[in-house]
């Protein structure tokens, strides 16, 4: 049965969509969250843009494919998409206040849930204070709503052989001191990362207190502050202040002691430049702004590049490294921005061995 807030707010072609979307999202309510029959769930979404309107589209498809799991409590929230700074809607914000300790909460946002005001310093914060658990799924606002299938197609993969995979590699790199990652455009990086702690997006969240983003994997790990030297080349997608950018002349990024010297490239370029100079105005922490703070390797073997940043990071085949704040997975840099920047082909070795990132069948 379709959630009262959507009715006569949708065309019938979404609601079709929405429909058939149910089946692929249900994963995420029975297996990631394990939400139970009388657990409270709230979803929250935003109406989305003209012809971008995957959010509004996705928080229906979680509604009925709560329903039809038999979750008796379930509300949504759609309020207009958010950039960043700006405040959350008060619907929002007293539905999330309103919330007993230990439910679960589903975003499937177009840019960011906006700020929460007294409530949380961060979402995340709110989340693990008030022991509840969530899955979040940001950064749709970029995608066509006739691209939809793109997006539904990265939920319909095998959970239990992406998650191996994403623990192989995950223990690899907890094991490594150095990384050396290269390809073909001219990446010629090197990485410190001993004594860090890799972490994985592989959908287990039903645990009080934490959650992720979905659709899963991903494996990151923080770097050793100003242990990154050498060169990046992103040809693929560039995460900038309110978007994610499709690079068409690739940017290059110069390294040394942890922090980007030189951008060059076209417009993309130009773009990632004028961000971060917002950023260090902006910033409480300035010198963390243009620090490299993470290596990520794509491992969701249905994702694709399509200018949605949570899912081209997944894309296997890819790696990308994240300019900003790490300190809340593992390291030491602060900074009011966090922009993963993705890049095709890479070949990465850890402590000289080269990783291979396709071991599990289907992987092709």
């Amino acid at each position: 049965m379709m959630n009262n807030i959507f009715a006569g707010n949708m065309t019938e072609d979404e609601l079709i969509i929405a429909k058939k979307s149910s089946s692929h999202l249900s994963k995420i309510i029975s297996d990631c969250l394990e939400v139970k029959e009388d657990e409270k769930l709230v979803i929250i979404g935003d109406h989305g843009y003209d012809n971008r309107r995957v959010s509004k589209i996705i928080s229906a498809g979680y509604s009925i494919a709560a329903k039809d799991l038999g979750i008796k409590d379930v509300d949504v929230v759609l309020q207009e998409p958010k950039r960043r700074g700006e405040e959350a809607e008060e619907q929002v914000v007293s539905s999330l206040e309103s919330l007993e300790s230990g439910s679960v909460i589903i975003l499937a946002i177009s840019n960011r849930l906006g700020k929460i005001n007294h409530i949380g310093k961060s979402f995340r914060a709110f989340v693990k204070d008030n022991n509840h658990r969530f899955a979040s799924m940001p950064s749709l606002g970029n995608v066509p709503t006739e691209n939809i299938d793109t997006v539904l197609n990265t939920f319909d993969i095998d959970y239990n052989q992406v998650r191996d995979n994403c623990s192989r590699i995950r223990s690899i790199l907890d094991d490594g001191k150095e990384l050396h990652i290269t390809n073909d455009l001219g990446t010629d990086l090197h990485i410190n990362i001993r004594g860090k702690k890799a972490l994985s997006v592989d959908g287990r969240y039903n645990t009080e207190g934490k959650g992720g983003n979905v659709p899963i994997g991903e494996v990151y790990t923080p770097c050793r502050g100003k242990f990154v030297e050498g060169r990046v080349v992103i040809d693929l997608s560039s995460r900038i202040r309110d978007c994610t950018q499709l690079v068409k002349e690739p940017i290059t990024l110069d390294i040394k002691k942890g922090a980007i010297t030189s951008i060059t490239g076209g417009a993309e370029a130009r773009n990632l430049e004028k961000t971060l100079e917002w950023a260090h105005d902006n910033s409480e922490f300035p010198w963390g702004v243009r620090r490299i703070g993470e290596l990520g390797i794509g491992l969701n073997p249905k994702a694709r590049i399509i200018g949605s940043m949570n899912i081209d990071e997944k894309v296997v085949g890819t790696a990308h490294v994240a300019i900003g704040s790490n300190h809340w997975f593992g390291g030491t840099i602060y900074s009011i921005i966090h922009l993963d920047q993705v890049f095709s082909n890479p070949m990465i070795k850890v402590d000289g061995e080269l990783l291979d990132l396709r071991q599990a069948k289907g992987f092709n």
